[in-house]
């Protein structure tokens, strides 16, 4: 996979660092001059992962996330977050719509469907107790369209 561009950043499993990674992101991913609406997809998918990790991969406990972004030719967007939580048993499962680990909690069970909506590829590998990892990608549309 050639990469024009790449950053890689850490941060603690904190609420509040959902924020920052979305910010971050979006700071790196404007150099390829994104639409407002190609931005504010890239925004949310990146925030619903984030957002998965923290609550549900390290429920309860604390950890390290992990990001990727990558430019690629033709404004490919390419971005990989990967935690180190509890991993999720049934993949398949976790990503209908509707479904939660955390009913109680009045989560709508919609991160994965909102990842996938925004995103023109979603893939997600999961191993119980070691983690998981969400990739997505998203192609620019053409100067000018």
């Amino acid at each position: 996979m050639e990469i024009l561009n790449e950053i890689r950043f850490s941060m603690p499993s904190l609420s509040q660092n959902e924020s920052a990674a979305r910010a971050a992101v979006s700071s790196f991913i404007v150099q390829a001059d994104p639409t407002v609406e190609e931005l504010s997809d890239i925004r949310t998918a990146v925030s619903e992962a984030v957002t998965n990790a923290i609550v549900h991969g390290y429920r309860g406990t604390s950890g390290r996330i992990d990001l990727v972004v990558r430019l690629l030719p033709e404004r490919e967007i390419y971005i990989r977050i990967r935690d180190c939580g509890c991993g999720i048993a049934d993949v398949k499962k976790a990503m209908e719509p509707l479904f939660t680990t955390a009913p109680e909690e009045e989560r709508s069970g919609l991160g994965f469907s909102v990842m996938e909506s925004f995103m023109d590829r979603l893939a997600v590998r999961s191993e119980v107790g070691r983690g998981t990892t969400v990739t997505m990608r998203k192609k620019l549309a053409a100067h000018g369209s």
